[in-house]
């Protein structure tokens, strides 16, 4: 494995474990999700340069788009949320409740 590949791989590790441990506040977890897609894309940005092929190049961009919407739904529900509850602590929300 090379420098490169372990580099994304522990981004990637990392951001997961933040996932899973900090979950205080919504906005933490929010990050965490985005610079795990962010670690996809670059992995998936600089795979066809390692491989010497130009055909895999728009897998980066539908990933690309992809994050920018969960970004933006992301946001909706935190201020949906904060407006609601007053934080977003998520502690605070009962899923179970309508």
């Amino acid at each position: 494995m090379s420098a490169l590949h372990l580099s994304f791989f522990s981004a990637f590790t990392l951001s997961g474990l933040g996932l899973a441990f900090h979950r205080t506040h919504l906005i933490s977890a929010l990050l965490c999700l985005e610079s795990m897609m962010l670690s996809m894309y670059v992995a998936l940005s600089m795979w066809p340069i390692q491989t010497q092929t130009a055909s895999a190049t728009l897998l980066p961009l539908l990933m690309l788009a992809f994050s920018a919407c969960e970004a933006a739904t992301g946001l909706a529900l935190l201020v949906a949320s904060t407006r609601t509850h007053g934080s977003d602590h998520l502690h605070n929300f009962n899923l179970l409740q309508c």
